[in-house]
């Protein structure tokens, strides 16, 4: 039998949520369509330009452009891709390795690993729950030395040729800090701003602050082209290269077929991109409900013990894509009772991810301590985030 106090507040944290989004099911984050999706939609499919080829992906490349601040947008077909392409494109050589989160979704390694290269995992911070710059920097200074203009891993005899910030839930990372060591160490800083479209760090939009970032369309995003990514640059002759390597490095030709690099078919079809031009012409506002949503949620959980909805760092303006509740170290052995409660009552919630350096793929690893994102992996909860919600 569950004791009266764990009991009290897995009933609190249910009812907290409830206020907010009301009785029925409600889900952890879905896409919102009441704009000009349908009308550019339907413009696409009478054009007949479905594919790679149309008008819709150069429009949304502007619009995306124009929103994050840097010199050019590559519009990909998934998050996925574009961190691949970004991590291609920085240089990387195989058996190099990439410094990123251990907390993190798979995709930032997955990205590492498509190249040949070693996710070496490190820890986040309470404050972001990003990457810690401080501890980083300790950490790199006791376990690095300098060789012909590389960082080498003094454990493993490897470079350590990248860095990936991952700005979680949608929240910046400390980028000021994390650029500053990225240049320090000689290291390629690469964003993976996937949940972050909107986002930004010192009132400069994130995914804009190394070589390259990457965002996500995925249909969970704040803005959705069903499947979808981009890369952010403001290096032109990498945007080329990365817009060529992704229409399978094909010479433009009226006829024929001449393919000059091993490239990949990952560019973002047209009718993906009409689906995002009537997305991101509200992204305004839904970044302004989701705000709202936290204020709403926020009046709920500022006045219970033992939880705490995560507000955006300092110095930051978060899109709030996913509304994230904190456990405390000693309420954190709720955590399971409270995500079977809320999902058995309709309301569905998840845990973050695993860390990345306990599944099975990233076991042998290179990681640094981890003690932080271990404890946060045990206590936080996602929790209904739809922009409808509000």
């Amino acid at each position: 039998m569950r004791e009266s106090n764990n009991f009290e507040l897995v009933t609190a944290v249910v009812s907290a949520i409830r206020h907010v989004v009301g009785d029925g099911p409600c889900a952890l984050h879905e896409p919102s369509f009441k704009g000009n999706e349908l009308r550019y939609v339907k413009d696409c499919l009478d054009s007949t330009f479905v594919s790679s080829v149309g008008e819709y992906v150069g429009q949304f490349e502007l619009a995306l452009r124009n929103i994050v601040g840097c010199r050019s947008v590559v519009a990909v077909a998934s998050g996925t891709a574009a961190l691949h392409l970004a991590l291609k494109l920085s240089g990387i050589q195989p058996g190099q390795e990439v410094l990123l989160p251990a907390l993190s979704f798979i995709a930032t390694a997955n990205a590492v690993s498509y190249c040949g290269g070693i996710p070496h995992f490190v820890d986040s911070e309470e404050s972001t729950l990003g990457i810690d710059p401080e501890k980083l920097r300790t950490y790199l200074t006791d376990n690095t030395d300098f060789h012909k203009g590389e960082c080498i891993n003094r454990n493993t005899g490897r470079v350590i040729h990248a860095l990936i910030p991952m700005h979680t839930f949608g929240h910046p990372a400390d980028m000021a800090k994390l650029q500053s060591i990225a240049k320090e160490f000689d290291l390629i800083l690469i964003e993976d701003a996937a949940e972050a479209l909107g986002s930004k760090h010192n009132s400069e939009h994130v995914g804009c602050f190394g070589q390259s970032g990457i965002l996500s369309f995925n249909g969970n995003k704040t803005i959705t082209t069903g499947g979808g990514g981009a890369i952010l640059t403001n290096n032109m002759e990498l945007a080329d290269r990365a817009r060529h390597l992704s229409t399978t490095a094909k010479i433009p030709h009226r006829w024929s077929y001449v393919h000059d690099d091993i490239g990949y078919n990952y560019r973002m079809p047209n009718l993906n991109a009409a689906l995002g031009c009537g997305q991101v012409e509200q992204l305004k506002d839904y970044i302004e409900s989701k705000r709202r949503l936290f204020n709403s949620y926020n009046a709920q959980f500022s006045v219970l013990e033992g939880v705490s909805l995560f507000q955006e760092p300092e110095n930051c303006e978060s899109n709030y894509w996913l509304q994230t509740l904190i456990l405390s170290p000693e309420t954190e052995h709720l955590r399971d009772e409270i995500l079977k409660d809320t999902n058995d009552s309709g309301i569905m919630t998840r845990p973050a991810w695993d860390l990345l350096n306990t599944l099975k793929p990233y076991l042998n690893c290179p990681a640094s301590d981890l003690t932080v994102a271990c404890s946060l992996q045990k206590r936080i909860i996602n929790i209904p985030s739809s922009i409808m919600v509000s």
